[in-house]
């Protein structure tokens, strides 16, 4: 491919550094580098070890080529991506172009990305239906709200009322729910949307120990089920939830959960390593990882989205939880 031809060019072979793990050989970093920057820079951040500066540069290359700039340029003038705030028949929704950006690893302080969030605030609203809430503010529905913080705190501009009112729509058995009040049993789905809002929150706010803890005990949600079993049976809740995908949207699966987990900078608890054994069983002999489920048939750029076919998305992501993993005794 061109991509990785230039990246030969401009790195010669003797300075592709590889991480200190069995999972990661230089043919898979071959491979994961012959991509778009939006995965280059992931690949030398988070398993090059030593090579800071490459992958800030690479970053910095994200502003003019490739997937982000893309996308970027699909925005309408009233903020919108496709017309949608939210959810459409497509990947095409103002949400979903928010999350791949945030995905990418887009610099929030790049003009052009700082334009276009500030088009979504100041002109995006919810509708009649949620009384024109501006989008940051959220609407009515913790899955999505708990998507909406995670943009608005990444994005420099989350709304301290939408991250007051998640913490106040915690359920007793530790987690959320958007069938809440009808439900009072927490959902994986949500929980895992309303933790990555709080954390993405945390990340750029001071926070009381008390709100932490709210945190937190959605994780042990979590972790009480090791990511995936019934608390009451054992047994397996969701064989989906096996499977990786990319991007997820709001659907659960384990290496989404074990992703959060490494996300928070913590070490990884001992109920984590039953995921993480499943997660690595799942290499195959080139030492990658399947995209096994597809929850996005239209995403609207020349990306990887290929349902059972080698996946870089998810090999990055697999390789940089077991490396956190195995730093943490699992």
């Amino acid at each position: 491919m061109f991509l990785f031809s230039f990246w030969r060019m401009v790195v010669p072979s003797a300075f592709l550094f590889a991480m200190a793990s069995s999972y990661f050989s230089s043919q898979l970093q071959d491979w994961l580098l012959d991509s778009d920057p939006a995965i280059r820079w992931q690949v030398l951040r988070d398993l090059c070890d030593g090579r800071e500066e490459d992958a800030r540069r690479e970053r910095a290359r994200m502003n003019k080529e490739g997937w982000g700039p893309q996308l970027l340029a699909l925005q309408q003038l009233d903020g919108l991506w496709a017309g949608l705030p939210e959810y459409g028949p497509t990947w095409r929704s103002t949400k979903d172009a928010l999350m791949l950006l945030r995905d990418f690893g887009m610099d929030p302080a790049d003009p052009a990305v700082h334009k276009a969030a500030c088009r979504v605030r100041d002109q995006v609203t919810w509708g009649e239906e949620f009384g024109d809430l501006r989008y940051f503010q959220g609407e009515v529905e913790p899955c999505i709200n708990g998507r909406v913080l995670a943009l608005g705190a990444y994005f420099g501009m989350a709304d301290d009322g939408l991250f007051e009112r998640l913490l106040g729509e915690h359920l007793s058995d530790g987690g959320w729910n958007c069938a809440a009040p009808r439900s009072r049993r927490s959902s994986f789905h949500t929980t895992i949307c309303v933790l990555e809002g709080l954390l993405e929150y945390e990340k750029a706010h001071a926070v009381s120990d008390v709100t932490r803890a709210v945190r937190q005990r959605g994780e042990e949600y979590l972790l009480e089920r090791r990511l995936f079993r019934s608390l009451r049976t054992g047994d397996v809740i969701d064989p989906d939830w096996l499977k990786p995908a990319f991007p997820n949207d709001w659907h659960y699966d384990i290496l989404w959960g074990l992703d959060y987990f490494r996300r928070t900078g913590g070490s990884p608890d001992p109920r984590l390593a039953e995921a993480v054994q499943l997660v690595k069983s799942k290499q195959n002999a080139a030492g990658q990882w399947v995209a096994e489920m597809s929850h996005s048939q239209d995403i609207p750029l020349a990306m990887e989205t290929g349902f059972h076919r080698p996946s870089r998305w998810v090999t990055l992501r697999a390789l940089r939880v077991l490396k956190w993993a195995e730093a943490g005794g699992l």
